[in-house]
């Protein structure tokens, strides 16, 4: 049945649609096991680092887990001025796992230290996030191609690392953990060609739970982490340690936070791209603001500096599944996992490998979706080619060389150790030495023909 113009006209766009709660819950879950790894990767470094025991550690990813689902929340859904209102998932940043290292090694450092510097950045974030919007205008298509590949290309090594394991592992590279991987990705590959309907829409994580099925008698299944789940942790504000404040610290953290927002600004504009919803000045004032307002809260409940999540971007890109409220759902079940830690281990029995697996469609669909912006741009013209090689070259740097920057200022090194970052920073640099400065209103023009 044809709907009448006018009823198309009322149709909500399918960012705010609402889907069924079964549907939302089995979509925002497959979210969840796709950044899991990623939201407890930082506080297992960091909380060794501080040498936790095992139950100040699992308050510690309990918290991590919690203060994700509430700025994953606040960023999909929003409350007044404050939140993207885009699926846009936040959790902690691995750019500020080397500054916090570094300050929990200087003399009087500690986690008061660093909970103290992390709540001062995102306050800082939430006041800088107009002023910080401003550089949508330097987003033409051209860069927003460049920056979307780079995000899925910097992506896949992290991917593959979850597949082969540790170098220093005795397994690594095993015929079991390359074969789990190879399945997970012909898995997703074929459950996309051939389901139909929720089998389609859900088949990453049909693809995880089938994998961590076959993993489990082979021995790559690790249940260790239900030794020190507790059943249910209540967040206490300030239990893990009291803020304390360090004027060198604070601005070490505040230079992560301007990377984070950096990488956010680039992550929105890639999945305004991805959703069919360009994004705004104004859209960005509110999501930088809710990353400021979630990395704050995140100080208060024991968690570190949060941002964006690409590689769920490239989960909206392969699903198509665009609503916000799935990925508020996804939130919500993040919370619960804080709540509840017990949950949060079943949640981790998904082994690497497998995870690795589908983590390259994933990824591979973000590289994908800038390549396909990239279309629409004329790199025959030597100063657009020049902007796009300029840009992935700089940003792949720390993929090939991690210790590329090893000896430079600890301020600069924050910079180039992310590869988003500095390739982003680059293509705009590019571009404005090419073209210069070119309207918001034309670029966005050009983008949808």
């Amino acid at each position: 049945m044809r709907l009448s113009p006018k009823k198309r006209s009322t149709a909500p766009h399918p960012v705010d649609e609402v889907l069924p709660a079964g549907r939302s819950l089995a979509y925002g879950v497959q979210h969840v096991a796709a950044m899991y790894a990623g939201v407890i990767a930082p506080p297992l470094i960091i909380g060794q680092a501080a040498g936790l025991d095992p139950a100040r550690m699992t308050l510690l990813l309990a918290a991590s887990l919690l203060t994700a689902g509430l700025a994953t929340i606040l960023q999909s859904v929003g409350i007044g001025p404050v939140g993207a209102r885009l699926p846009f998932v936040n959790g902690v940043t691995f750019a500020a796992v080397a500054p916090v290292l570094a300050i929990l090694a200087a003399p009087g450092g500690g986690l008061g230290v660093v909970y103290g510097s992390v709540l001062a950045a995102g306050l800082l974030a939430v006041l800088a996030a107009p002023v910080f919007s401003r550089l949508v205008r330097f987003f033409p298509p051209l860069v927003n191609g460049s920056v979307i590949t780079l995000i899925g290309i910097s992506l896949l090594p992290v991917a593959v690392r979850w597949i082969v394991g540790q170098d220093s592992a005795p397994n690594h590279g095993s015929p079991e953990r390359l074969g789990l991987g190879a399945l997970a990705l012909a898995l997703v590959l074929l459950l996309n060609r051939f389901a139909r309907g929720f089998a389609h829409r859900v088949a990453l994580l049909i693809a995880l739970l089938a994998g961590t099925l076959l993993a489990w008698p082979l021995g790559l299944v690790d249940t260790s982490t239900f030794d020190h789940a507790p059943a249910f942790a209540l967040p206490v504000p300030f239990q893990l340690a009291t803020p304390e404040f360090s004027a060198p610290a604070v601005l070490s953290l505040c230079v992560v936070m301007l990377v984070a927002m950096t990488e956010s600004t680039a992550d929105m504009i890639a999945l305004g791209e991805v959703v069919g919803r360009p994004v705004t000045e104004r859209t960005l004032t509110a999501g930088l603001r809710a990353d400021g307002a979630g990395s704050a809260l995140s100080a208060v409940f024991g968690g570190f500096t949060c941002s964006a999540f690409a590689q769920n971007i490239g989960l909206v890109a392969l699903t198509r599944v665009r609503s916000r409220f799935v990925v508020a759902t996804g939130g919500g079940v993040l919370v619960l996992l804080g709540l509840f830690p017990v949950v949060g281990a079943t949640v981790s029995l998904v082994p690497k490998p497998v995870l690795g697996g589908a983590a390259l469609v994933l990824f591979g669909s973000v590289a994908a979706s800038g390549i396909r912006t990239l279309g629409q741009c004329d790199l025959s013209e030597t100063g657009n080619a020049l902007v796009v090689a300029g840009s992935l070259g700089t940003g792949l740097i720390p993929v090939v060389s991690p210790d590329f920057s090893a000896h430079l200022p600890a301020a600069v090194r924050t910079v180039l150790d992310s590869g988003i970052s500095a390739g982003c920073l680059t293509a705009i640099a590019l571009n404005l030495l090419f073209h210069g400065v070119r309207a918001r209103k034309s670029t966005s023009e050009s983008a949808s023909t």
